[in-house]
């Protein structure tokens, strides 16, 4: 319990007792649960997804859901994320990526990557709220943190740290094949869970036989990349995985809908 604790003061804002001292392999072990917090999001966003669907149309209920999305983790990702971009389009060496990537100023590269993702996210949603019945819809915005949470394991298990210091190292360091067989067992028995109690068994086929892997190949790849880039992976690293695999994510739902049609 206290793990999952730790991986909701982590990842999200939601406010939470103070844990006292936390080892750095405490922390960097929370990874084993990052699944169950992207499923209690998940859980949030369907909820609300079905609210708000009572009440406005599916383009303004995806709309509100890329916010909520936003709101949850306070911009924490999508920060990462434009840092990351920052660095990956500079001249300079990995020195000067790594000190760009620690640098608050968002620059251009970073708000192009910050508007393109929730563009992204906001059309893809859109295209599976009208290709899918509406069970699915729910479950697909049900699963898209669950996964994308998973490949933050992923991502932690095969990278190196770009950085002696830094939460990305703790992740890292202690994120071995314990914590990603775990995490990756409870990502598959959480979505067949969802997939039994709303009868979507295609789902969680397409989830376990498509999906899934297609998340493991592009993390796999953007270790790699990353590696290339600043040498290894830092915290931002981990939060352009994460943005990145929700739309990697939505964009295999809408290939599947488009094979089921």
């Amino acid at each position: 319990m206290r793990k999952l604790l730790l991986a909701f003061q982590f990842l999200t804002i939601i406010p939470m007792q103070d844990m006292g001292d936390v080892s750095d392999e405490e922390m960097g072990k929370t990874t084993v649960v990052f699944p169950l917090v992207g499923f209690a999001e998940g859980v949030l966003l369907a909820f609300l997804a079905a609210l708000f669907l009572k009440v406005f149309p599916a383009e303004l209920t995806n709309a509100m859901l890329v916010l909520i999305m936003v709101i949850m983790n306070g911009g924490f990702h999508l920060d990462g994320l434009s840092d990351t971009f920052d660095a990956v389009a500079s001249r300079g060496d990995r020195g000067k990526k790594l000190e760009i990537m620690k640098d608050s100023t968002v620059g251009p590269m970073g708000v192009i990557a910050i508007v393109m993702t929730l563009l992204l996210k906001y059309v893809l949603l859109n295209t599976v709220s009208f290709e899918s019945t509406s069970a699915a819809y729910l479950v697909t915005v049900l699963s898209m943190p669950v996964l994308s949470r998973w490949s933050m394991v992923t991502a932690a298990f095969y990278s190196n740290p770009a950085r002696k210091d830094g939460l990305g190292r703790l992740f890292i360091e202690h994120t071995g094949a314990r914590q990603l067989i775990a995490a990756t067992a409870a990502t598959i028995i959480l979505m067949a869970l969802v997939c039994t109690m709303v009868s979507q068994l295609s789902l969680l086929m397409f989830y376990v036989m498509f999906a899934m892997p297609v998340l493991y190949g592009s993390s796999f790849g953007a270790v790699w990349f990353f590696r290339k880039m600043f040498g290894g992976m830092t915290g931002d690293s981990f939060g352009a995985v994460n943005e990145l695999a929700v739309l990697i994510f939505l964009l295999s739902a809408v290939i599947n809908n488009a094979r089921l049609a």
